[in-house]
């Protein structure tokens, strides 16, 4: 809609430029008319719902809104551009009206109107958020010596008869809890409760409930960008010691205080869903990494599923300029879901060694999956909610359509934690999609 609207304001800009170029007049009252239309327009486009009035459209809403005004009065009291007419200032106006527009409506054009997917379960979606203090852990992120905090969203299914199982979600670096929303939907809506991290420091903002925000934290962003497996594996293998160690942490509080809260019969709905035998994680990049580093030592987590993630937590060490690997077996059933964007290099990706091990190993149960025309980040909801900040971090348009692509995802989750979780049906996936 946002590039709907700014495509048909560049339009009306030219054309009236070049009516006043034709007549040689400023066209005084015609341009203040049109400027209270367009915002009678904005105005009716909302009331119908083609515009879903939310934050992309405020900028542009006051603009309209102090156009409107300004030209309002100028037609009553009759204001006249009593300026002589010069060429140079009709381009000179239309250049400043369109980069205003431009400017009020990048919000729309970064994160345009979209149609969330629809759910396919029997179940009604509820969410809840709680914000967590781990008294047992000191934030290393900050220097007050405080207990570390991190917000968590819970999705389960309205009016559940019987326990649920749990599943818990980590985002990537510089990513959010609610960055794979339309997973957590549709596994809630066939009877999961999910739980989705705030990774506070390391993910891009995340406010308490007490409403305290807190951004990422530089020492992050740069450790994140300056890490070179191929040039320098030892400070590599140190940043991802770090990083797990903060997200393992996250991943291993919540599952106990769920657990903890649903054994003790705590009245919350959310705690009183889950069942306590039936655990699943799941996580893209960084998330999936910390998700596959808790899988391996809890005996209570029945199936893991990382999105484009290497097994970062199985690094034990480095030796002769190469990472040294656990070679025990991976215990517990594990999904690996790859778009375009590694799947071609996981024999050349250093930190991807134990991923492209895993795909001939016969011992472990494992699956590996290729999500042809996909990028990084389009195994994500940024996919959707903005495509244009995808395709610039991905590094390029991804050929896969976005639906498909997280409809897929989705549905290969559900079969994959119900026959794990579940003991329903058996999990045979394609190798691409």
């Amino acid at each position: 809609m946002g590039s709907i609207i700014l495509f048909a304001a560049i339009a009306v800009e030219l054309v009236f430029a070049a009516y006043c170029i034709h007549s040689r007049s400023y066209q005084a009252t015609g341009r203040r008319t049109m400027r209270i239309s367009a915002f009678a327009v904005f105005v009716l486009l909302m009331i119908t719902s083609i515009i879903e009035w939310s934050l992309r459209w405020y900028a542009f809403a006051a603009l309209l809104l102090t156009w409107a005004l300004l030209s309002a009065i100028a037609l009553v009291r009759r204001d006249r551009d009593g300026a002589a007419f010069r060429i140079g200032s009709v381009i000179k106006r239309a250049v400043l009206a369109l980069s205003a527009l431009l400017l009020a409506l990048s919000p729309a054009l970064i994160f345009p109107q979209y149609r969330p997917l629809k759910t396919t379960g029997a179940y009604g979606v509820e969410t809840v958020t709680y914000t967590y203090i781990d008294g047992s852990r000191i934030e290393t992120y900050s220097n007050t010596g405080g207990p570390r905090r991190f917000t968590v969203q819970y999705w389960y299914p309205e009016d559940a008869n019987g326990k649920c199982p749990l599943v818990v979600f980590s985002h990537g670096s510089f990513g959010v809890k609610s960055s794979n929303l339309s997973l957590y939907r549709e596994l809630a809506s066939h009877g999961y409760v999910v739980c989705s991290i705030d990774h506070t420091y390391q993910c891009l903002f995340t406010a308490d409930t007490d409403g305290r925000i807190s951004l990422i934290d530089r020492g992050f962003m740069r450790e994140i960008l300056a890490e070179d497996a191929e040039r320098d594996k030892m400070q590599s293998r140190e940043y991802y010691q770090k990083w797990m160690g903060v997200r393992t942490g996250d991943l291993n509080f919540v599952i106990d205080y769920a657990l903890s809260q649903a054994a003790s019969g705590d009245s919350d709905p959310v705690y009183a869903l889950i069942d306590i035998t039936k655990i699943g994680v799941l996580g893209h990049s960084l998330g999936g990494s910390a998700a596959l580093g808790v899988g391996r030592p809890r005996d209570d987590v029945g199936a893991v599923i990382a999105l484009e993630s290497p097994f970062m937590c199985d690094i034990v060490g480095v030796e002769d300029g190469e990472f040294v690997w656990n070679d025990e077996t991976y215990p517990v059933p594990v999904l690996n879901i790859y778009s375009d964007s590694s799947w071609s290099h996981l024999d050349e990706l250093p930190q991807y060694a134990a991923n492209a091990k895993l795909l001939a190993d016969t011992e472990a149960t494992s699956f590996s999956v290729h999500v042809r025309g996909a990028g990084h980040l389009t195994l994500t909801d940024l996919a959707l909610t903005s495509p244009l900040l995808t395709r610039m971090l991905n590094g390029r348009k991804a050929s896969i359509d976005t639906e498909y692509c997280l409809t897929s995802i989705s549905q290969l989750a559900l079969e994959f934690f119900d026959c794990y979780l579940r003991g329903k049906g058996t999990f045979a996936p394609q190798a691409s999609y």
